[in-house]
């Protein structure tokens, strides 16, 4: 399977931006979604994940009430709308797709990666 993330970009803090992830490939398969991300200087940490047939939904607790993820099965797209960012939101964002039970269950992600869109959020 391939990812490719956009909608990456500059904003302000308060502001909104909101990134997808397009799938191709055997994405019939995948068991769940997910986006990760990557600040300078620090690990890459879990964002939020969505599983495929109920779309059950799980979110890192920095970001709960203020991000939604989605998706569009029929454009085979996952999206991150991200409200009322905050300089603490700035880093790489990554899309991640799982076959197994990793990511639904909350243990880690997938082996399927993008190749990351950036956000900076200015204050």
């Amino acid at each position: 399977v391939q990812l490719v993330e956009s909608g990456g970009g500059l904003v302000q803090a308060g502001d909104s931006l909101r990134l997808s992830c397009a799938a191709s490939g055997s994405t019939s398969s995948i068991d769940a979604m997910g986006w990760y991300r990557q600040a300078p200087g620090k690990q890459r940490g879990f964002v939020a994940r969505i599983t495929s047939g109920d779309d059950n939904t799980m979110y890192a607790d920095s970001v709960k009430g203020r991000f939604t993820i989605s998706r569009d099965n029929a454009r085979n797209t996952m999206y991150l709308q991200m409200n009322d960012v905050k300089p603490e939101d700035t880093a790489v964002y990554y899309c991640n797709a799982d076959f197994a039970l990793t990511l639904r269950m909350g243990i880690g992600p997938g082996d399927y990666w993008g190749q990351g869109t950036q956000v900076t959020v200015s204050s």
